[in-house]
């Protein structure tokens, strides 16, 4: 069935829904956004993240990461030019994180014991007592990828733009205004709202369960591989502690932090300091064993995660008689690795409610 429809949002969500749905050539798509790909702002997440695909979701909800797993490893195999490559991984345990975990019953898989994940990476291992990292109980290994958003961005716009997909930038104040921004002239019949940390201000959907997670990185041009990502760390609160490097001279991503309700725009150079001795402290060779002085930063900067309370959203609703409204947002911290798993939800959804509209007709 033939439909028209207005994304709204270009970070990763937005951009990977158009993808899919543009191959259906039926479909008459407009991307609308205030920030697009090239854009470093405050209020436009996707650029700042690492990124890659370190499964955090339990096994019960698994499926889109799963299916973005199988899309990503193709890709890396297949389209050098999306700025993705394969990249060893280590993930680094400490038992009283996973005790943390279940007291607050917020259980992180990545960091879980016999993870289910170990089915999709070909690879994974347990690592020995003596390849663990100094301060942590376990480990594990395997491949996994990580992406230049430099790159990758511009790439999706690329293969959106080649499905005939259109993009305009615009402000919306209200979901409903996206019904006067198909670039066919004619209102949409689908609306998909992949506005991110957007829909806690958006009218029509101001969903209060939004909040930022705040995200400091440093970004080095100093290479060290393996990727590696730890449990917890020694200072706790909301540090963290990851490496990765990007492909094709993207540099390497120091982290970091994740501070839920935090809508601080600047880099905290206290912070911007424990990232880096933590860093050099577990990884020496990364600065030459010189420390932070031999750290060589390219710039420091912050992303807001769009946090929800309950996790994702990915639904339909109806906005009126005429239109229905597909929502994807919510994915925290995870957006990049169940960007395709979730645009095929949005897929079936926008398939669901247009069969559902033409039985009516």
């Amino acid at each position: 069935m033939a439909n028209t429809i207005v994304v709204v949002g270009a970070g990763v969500s937005g951009l990977t829904s158009a993808y899919l749905l543009s191959k259906n050539k039926d479909n008459k798509i407009t991307v609308v956004g205030k920030h697009m790909p090239g854009d470093y702002d405050i209020e436009y997440a996707s650029p700042f993240a690492g990124a890659n695909i370190c499964p955090m979701a339990t096994q019960e909800n698994s499926r889109w990461e799963r299916r973005t797993w199988i899309e990503f490893k193709r890709l890396c195999e297949q389209a050098p030019e999306a700025g993705i490559h394969f990249q060893k991984c280590h993930i680094e345990r400490r038992r009283e994180d996973a005790l943390a975990a279940a007291r607050n019953n917020f259980p992180d898989a990545l960091f879980m014991e016999e993870p289910w994940y170990k089915e999709i990476f070909e690879d994974f291992r347990e690592q020995n007592p003596d390849e663990v990292t100094r301060g942590y109980d376990s480990g594990c290994e395997f491949t996994s990828v990580c992406i230049n958003t430099a790159i990758y961005l511009p790439w999706l716009v690329g293969q959106c733009l080649k499905n005939g997909v259109i993009f305009k930038r615009a402000i919306l104040t209200d979901i409903s205004e996206a019904k006067k921004l198909s670039h066919t002239g004619n209102a949409p019949n689908i609306i998909v709202n992949a506005t991110g940390l957007g829909s806690l201000k958006l009218g029509g959907v101001k969903d209060e369960t939004m909040a930022p997670a705040r995200g400091q990185i440093v970004l080095v041009r100093n290479e060290s591989t393996p990727m590696m990502i730890a449990s917890g760390v020694e200072d706790g609160g909301s540090d963290v502690m990851y490496l990765m490097q990007r492909a094709a001279g993207g540099g390497t991503i120091l982290g970091g932090t994740y501070d839920i309700g935090n809508w601080e725009s600047q880099p905290d150079p206290n912070i911007a300091l424990r990232i880096m001795q933590r860093i050099v402290t577990a990884r020496p060779e990364i600065a030459n064993g010189k420390g932070v002085k031999g750290l060589d930063v390219i710039r420091h900067a912050v992303g807001l995660r769009p946090w929800r309370q309950g996790g994702l959203r990915l639904e339909e609703e109806k906005l009126d008689n005429e239109t229905w409204i597909v929502h994807n947002y919510g994915h925290s911290g995870w957006g990049y690795q169940g960007s395709y798993g979730c645009a095929e939800g949005v897929v079936e959804l926008v398939d669901k409610v247009g069969k559902a509209a033409k039985s009516k007709l």
